[in-house]
């Protein structure tokens, strides 16, 4: 019985495209990143805990010895910046026109966690950005799109267009990295 540990309509989304079956169990953690805190420690971790946090409720009121649960955390990273969710309108225009005509890099970490194991990955695609007006971003934080995600932007909405290219798994941008959780999920 596979569990995610998440309540992302967009994990949930990639997940069932995909074809996997699943159950939806949010984690409810902490997301504050350490001082000084690696962006691929600090997203391994969280996915780690929010796994290790669904697993343990789970497998307390569930003896089904097939629980598998996979936990996820997603970030943007500039200069080595944790780039979270924008706090407010004005956080998501500065976190936009800090990656206007930048290179940035979005991690996730991906925890797979049973009876047996817990394995913990990450997987990083480097995203390019146009240079953007500030009517555009005004325009786009107007939408709304941009609060509730890593970096203020969704690839798969309307900044699409403002992404010329990318090194890596969109999927990571989107918010999992499919082959990757295949991958560790296939271990299990």
């Amino acid at each position: 019985m596979l569990v995610l540990a998440s309540a992302s309509p967009r994990r949930r989304e990639l997940l069932t495209q995909a074809g996997f079956s699943f159950d939806i169990h949010p984690a409810h953690i902490p997301e504050d990143p350490f001082p000084n805190e690696d962006p691929i420690a600090y997203v391994t971790r969280l996915a780690r805990e929010k796994a290790q946090f669904v697993f343990a409720q789970l497998s307390g009121t569930d003896t089904n010895p097939s629980l598998v649960v996979l936990g996820a955390d997603t970030t943007v990273t500039l200069d080595d910046r944790i780039l979270g969710k924008p706090s407010d309108p004005a956080d998501a225009a500065l976190m936009l026109r800090s990656l206007s005509g930048r290179t940035h890099r979005v991690v996730t970490g991906v925890a797979v966690v049973s009876v047996a194991r817990t394995d913990v990955a990450a997987e990083i695609t480097e995203v390019t950005f146009l240079t953007l007006s500030d009517e555009e971003i005004a325009a786009y934080i107007a939408t709304g799109e941009p609060m509730d995600k890593a970096g203020a932007y969704a690839i798969q909405g309307r900044a699409a267009r403002w992404i010329p290219r990318i090194e890596g798994d969109y999927f990571n941008v989107v918010g999992l990295p499919i082959t990757l959780v295949a991958t560790l999920l296939g271990s299990c």
